[in-house]
């Protein structure tokens, strides 16, 4: 039996998981991500790792981007001030003597998919998570496609709507300022509504509500030509959707199959093959060690 851990490092809390070649997590810790000071997240992770007393072969890592994942760096992210342009696997490598490889949590997201979860049954995989905001990945043969510069499948910014709404850095009209739950729940309180989360607005729009209606309209539609638009380029077996919206809102996955299934060719139609994700809230951190076990085993 091989052993590797997965790491999250997360805005808030940062996980660490010891997790087997089976992908069957054995144990896990959790606490506080020190934002200003990621030496000292990095030896609360060291710590972590020597409590499971177990002799791993690598770390995966997933952390707040924007990233360098070429060169395994974080850039300048928002949610990590103190953490901005760290050699983050360098100085893992340097504490843990094992090999360390960074990933966005997406990406890691999209392997787990591709190892244990839908899309493990085929060599082309891609997977969105629709949720606080919206991220990608694809995987080709059990391997992870970066791209040339490390930000392939960065589909936040994907503009589909001309003079559309924004947020954030997130341009006007790009999907996650249309599709995500942020901007679903934001979009509905702008116009009056009295929500908490997306779920209450698709409530009020199967209630009736215009308004309610005409934004899961957009959030769908939208959404719905992004993975067309996906598909047209890059021909996946599977396409799975994960996150709090499309997994929560009943019949959300259904709905964007019938979709975009009115948005390719007709003889291509039969390939349209769109899923909801059977994995929880461990996906990343079993991404993260598949991608251990992948680039140290393999």
């Amino acid at each position: 039996m091989k052993y590797a851990v997965g790491i999250d490092i997360g805005g808030t809390n940062t996980r660490v998981a010891l997790i087997n070649d089976a992908y069957e997590v054995l144990e896990r810790v959790q606490f506080a991500t020190d934002i200003h000071d990621p030496q000292n997240t990095l030896h609360k992770i060291k710590e972590s790792i020597d409590s499971f007393n177990k002799d791993i072969v690598g770390a995966g890592v997933s952390c707040p981007g924007p990233l360098d994942l070429i060169n395994g760096a974080v850039l300048d992210s928002p949610n990590i001030p103190g953490w901005h342009f760290f050699k983050l696997t360098d100085e893992m490598k340097k504490l843990l003597g094992v090999p360390v490889f960074l990933e966005n949590d997406a990406n890691l997201a999209t392997l787990a998919e591709a190892t244990i979860g839908k899309g493990k049954d085929y060599r082309y995989v891609s997977f969105l998570t629709i949720s606080t905001g919206v991220g990608a990945g694809l995987v080709i043969n059990r391997e992870i496609y970066q791209g040339a510069h490390g930000f392939a499948h960065e589909i936040a910014n994907m503009p589909l709507w001309r003079n559309g709404p924004s947020h954030g850095i997130i341009k006007p009209g790009g999907i996650e300022a249309i599709s995500s739950g942020t901007a679903i729940t934001n979009r509905a309180k702008e116009k009056g509504l009295d929500v908490k989360h997306a779920g209450e607005v698709n409530d009020l729009a199967v209630e009736g509500n215009a308004i309610a209606k005409e934004i899961m309209e957009d959030a769908k539609e939208y959404l719905a030509n992004g993975i067309a638009s996906l598909m047209s380029l890059l021909d996946p077996e599977i396409v799975i959707l994960g996150g709090s919206v499309a997994l929560k809102i009943d019949g959300f996955v259904e709905d964007i199959q019938r979709r975009v299934e009115t948005k390719t060719f007709d003889n291509l139609r039969q390939y349209v093959n769109i899923q909801k994700s059977n994995l929880d809230e461990d996906s990343g951190l079993i991404g993260a060690a598949a991608l251990a076990f992948t680039k140290v085993v393999a």
